[in-house]
Parts: structure tokens; C-alpha cells; sequence
């Protein structure tokens, strides 16, 4: 993620002015009174100020224009509710302001919701992680993890899952020659189109046989009889059950 680019949500980084404490004072003030263009002013003096709090987000897997209007957000928060008779900076009192409000972003607007105690104890699996490769010198398993924090293996699998950074199936994997493979083409569907129109073409083969041949199909396949039990049911030879049998599933090899 890059904060550092020229232009972020429409406004050009590179031309960002910042105010000096006092002139924030008296454009508070102003705005206290109701004049709208010190409140543009203000916000646009202050969104450097929104640029270095989320420094503090790089590498969540957010895209950065989202996160700069979300700070923004609270920006504005701390503008509409900073008492200007308090004998604090704006800026100290702003910054957790917009901490907040990305916060409750993050929390409130992931791709996935992850309980407390699973985060919890992903987070204790980690840091266990990190404890035993320092005393081993080496990678611990999963099952080295789970004993040093006191859980089971799957506990330990599902809470580090959980944190993971959900792929999307439209991010590219290999590129050659302007050809670019997603990771949809690598997911397998057993209910892929091909599939679907055998048992499509399956349905009418069968729609297409003689009702005695249906019944015979469904005695001998559905519910498993012997071709001598088809013939006891029906009351015909077996050597006929055998014939228009193996007819009928001529006939659907054909179709299909």
C-alpha cells in the first residue's frame, strides 16, 4: 500500500499545505461562528495530518484511497468537537480521532468477521511462533504451537485461517505474453458446465426409452434387483428383461 503517491481520493498529495497551531485556532474559531469556507480550509489544512495516521495501516490489505476518507472522516469528527478553550493542540487531540474511526473501519468492514477468542488465540499462536524459533533456531510445527499455548492442533489451524487475507479469485498468478492465469482458472468445480450438460444430455437419453424400458432401468439400477427379479416383477422372460435392457443403454450411449 502507498501513501506516498502524488494523488489519493481526487487530491493532489504534493500540493497539501499544513497550518500552523495558531491559524487552526482561528479558523476554529470561524467556524465555531458557522463560516463553511474556514471549515474547507481546516480540512484541507489537516489532511496531511490523515496521511501520516495511516502509515500506521500499511499492509492491511486495504485499499488506501478507502482508508484516506475514512481518517477524513474523523477529521471532521475532531473539528465539529474540538473545544478551542482547552489548552490542548488540535493535532493531539485530532490524531485519535481518525485512530478511531480507522479502527472501526477495520473492525466493522472486514471481508470476513472473525470472533474475539479465535483472533485471540491466533494472536497467542503467533507469538508463540515467534518464542519457539528463538529457542529451537527453527520453524515449529503446528503441533509444537498448540502444546506451548495449550490448545489443539485444529484450534490452532482454524484461528490462524482465520486472520489470513482472503484471496480474491480474480488476483493473477502467472503472466506470459499478455496471457495472465487467475486463480479462478485453478479452482476446480465439480459442478462445472461440461458436467451439467451430460447430466442434461443423460435426462433426455432416458426421457427418449419405452416405459417398460424405463421401469426395467430403474428396477435393475435404483433399486438394485437381478435381471430374473425384473422378470418375476414385470411378468417376462429374463432373456427379455436381458435384451431390452441392453437396448435401452445402447440406445442412451448413443445420445450421449
Amino acid at each position: 500500500m502507498q501513501y506516498n503517491k502524488v494523488e489519493i481520493s481526487g487530491v493532489n498529495t504534493s500540493e497539501l499545505t499544513v497550518l500552523k497551531e495558531s491559524e487552526k485556532i482561528e479558523l476554529l474559531k470561524k467556524v465555531r461562528n458557522g463560516d463553511k469556507t474556514a471549515r474547507e480550509e481546516l480540512i484541507k489544512g489537516n489532511l496531511r495530518l490523515v496521511l501520516s495516521v495511516l502509515q500506521r495501516f500499511v499492509n492491511r490489505g486495504e485499499s488506501a484511497d478507502d482508508l484516506f476518507q475514512v481518517g477524513v472522516v474523523g477529521l471532521i469528527k475532531a473539528i465539529d468537537n474540538f473545544d478551542i478553550n482547552l489548552d490542548v493542540r488540535f493535532s493531539t487531540y485530532a490524531v485519535p480521532m481518525i485512530l478511531g474511526e480507522l479502527r472501526r473501519f477495520m473492525r466493522d468492514y472486514q471481508p470476513l468477521r472473525v470472533s474475539r477468542s479465535l483472533r485471540d488465540m491466533a494472536y497467542k499462536a503467533m507469538q508463540a511462533k515467534e518464542k519457539l524459533m528463538n529457542r529451537n533456531q527453527k520453524e515449529p510445527t503446528l503441533d509444537e504451537i498448540a502444546r506451548e499455548i495449550g490448545a489443539k492442533r485444529c484450534e490452532v489451524v482454524t484461528a490462524l485461517e482465520s486472520i489470513s487475507e482472503p484471496i480474491s479469485l480474480y488476483e493473477p498468478v502467472y503472466s506470459d505474453s499478455g496471457d495472465t492465469l487467475f486463480v479462478l482458472d485453478q479452482v476446480g468445480d465439480n459442478n462445472d458446465a461440461s458436467q451439467w450438460l451430460e447430466e442434461l444430455s443423460l435426462k433426455e437419453a432416458i426421457n427418449s426409452l419405452q416405459p417398460r424400458e424405463k421401469n426395467i432401468l430403474f428396477l435393475r439400477f435404483f433399486q438394485g434387483k437381478t435381471q430374473v427379479e425384473v422378470a418375476k416383477s414385470i411378468g417376462i422372460s429374463q432373456a427379455q428383461v436381458s435384451r431390452l435392457e441392453k437396448g435401452a443403454l445402447n440406445r442412451i450411449k448413443a445420445q450421449i
